[in-house]
């Protein structure tokens, strides 16, 4: 079927035109997400009024506050690159899912993280204590915030299984789709607690924080969407390796990227403050360079600044973690492995049968998730 069938099927049946553009994508996820939000915050209310006004409505308004929706623009890609089989607002339901996802772990990893800023306005948990104090409410204001933005990212999680769940009963494809949602969130989870447990015990180790940084983020944010992209168009195998492949490396050259704006961002663009990750020393790839650089180097400065220690840091010993980070070389490092990276996924996803101007909208979406356009391997210019 050509696409100018498919849309004029798509027409007769009464339904909006395929979004043409992975942006298309991402504006008419919004809508999807406001329509199934509003019924669920119409049933919260039948449940009880004030769980649905002071947790429901949070969790609402945190979904909608804004994001990049790049999960969704990776459903997109996916879904096109394999066919655009299907009802055009299948793909638009798993990307409205993945969004509650990803609102879920965003609200526990900031409980984790004591961040108080989150998209440019307090986390959810800091609005819980804002709510305690407001209201002269008994004990204790941090475990009741903690306590009730736990819940919160619960309930979008739960939100976001029905969703899929929904979705993935009406789809021919039903079960592939249940397979990569389930090892999605084994993954999200998996990755989370080892990232709290390497900055427990003090790593310092590179392969755990790739580890980490796969299993966190470059699996569900990129990966896995690709796939449940592909499955929902009855994808081959070949397609959906191609895919995988290609999701991987992206993945893992924006969490990277993500690690570097977590330490030299600003925080009016990014909104959220650039020194956690030093002042916790989470385990990323550039710390983990950074103290394998210090200690090749001799660097003594730079070896005390970075090694375990105490759980918060001052400003000034962030500084000079900071100053360590650029002086060994690691940020260089790390931005050319990104470049590396983002060229490599390129390729597999050339690699797929995708069209050209998916392809295109890939390269697009890839710059816009690692900050770069995606340089040309050595392969391509064989």
């Amino acid at each position: 079927m050509t696409r100018a069938t498919r849309r004029g099927t798509a027409g007769r049946a009464g339904r909006k035109e395929i979004p043409g553009t992975a942006h298309d994508a991402v504006m008419a996820v919004d809508a999807v997400l406001a329509e199934y939000l509003d019924a669920r915050l119409h049933e919260a209310h039948e449940v009880n009024a004030v769980s649905a006004r002071e947790m429901a409505s949070r969790v609402a308004e945190f979904v909608q506050r804004g994001g990049k929706r790049l999960r969704t623009a990776f459903v997109w890609c996916g879904w096109r690159a394999a066919g655009a089989g299907g009802d055009l607002r299948t793909p638009l339901r798993i990307g409205a899912a993945l969004e509650l996802v990803q609102a879920c772990a965003l609200i526990h990893d900031d409980v984790m993280d004591g961040s108080p800023v989150r998209r440019g306005a307090p986390t959810v948990h800091a609005d819980f204590a804002r709510m305690h104090r407001a209201g002269g409410m008994n004990g204790s204001e941090e475990r009741y915030s903690i306590a009730a933005a736990v819940l919160a990212g619960d309930l979008a999680l739960a939100w976001a299984d029905d969703l899929l769940t929904d979705t993935a009963l009406t789809s021919a494809y039903g079960r592939q789709l249940h397979r990569e949602w389930r090892a999605l969130r084994g993954e999200m989870v998996a990755g989370q607690y080892l990232d709290l447990r390497a900055q427990a015990v003090g790593s310092s180790d590179e392969d755990e924080a790739v580890n980490i940084a796969t299993l966190k983020s470059a699996l569900y944010t990129v990966e896995r969407p690709l796939a449940l992209g592909a499955c929902l168009a009855g994808a081959g195998t070949s397609t959906v390796e191609a895919l995988r492949s290609a999701g991987r490396c992206a993945g893992l050259a924006f969490q990277l990227r993500d690690d570097l704006l977590g330490v030299f961002g600003d925080p009016e663009v990014t909104g959220k403050p650039a020194d956690e990750d030093l002042r916790g020393r989470k385990l990323t790839y550039v710390l983990a360079l950074a103290v394998r650089f210090a200690a090749e180097s001799g660097d003594a400065e730079a070896v005390v600044a970075l090694r375990p220690g105490k759980v918060m840091r001052s400003d000034d010993e962030v500084s000079r973690m900071r100053a360590a980070l650029e002086r060994t070389g690691a940020r260089s490092a790390v931005e050319a492995e990104i470049a590396r990276l983002s060229a490599l996924s390129m390729r597999h996803f050339g690699d797929s049968g995708a069209d050209h101007h998916v392809q295109e909208q890939f390269a697009s979406l890839l710059e816009r998730a690692v900050g770069a356009a995606p340089a040309r391997s050595e392969e391509d210019d064989a």
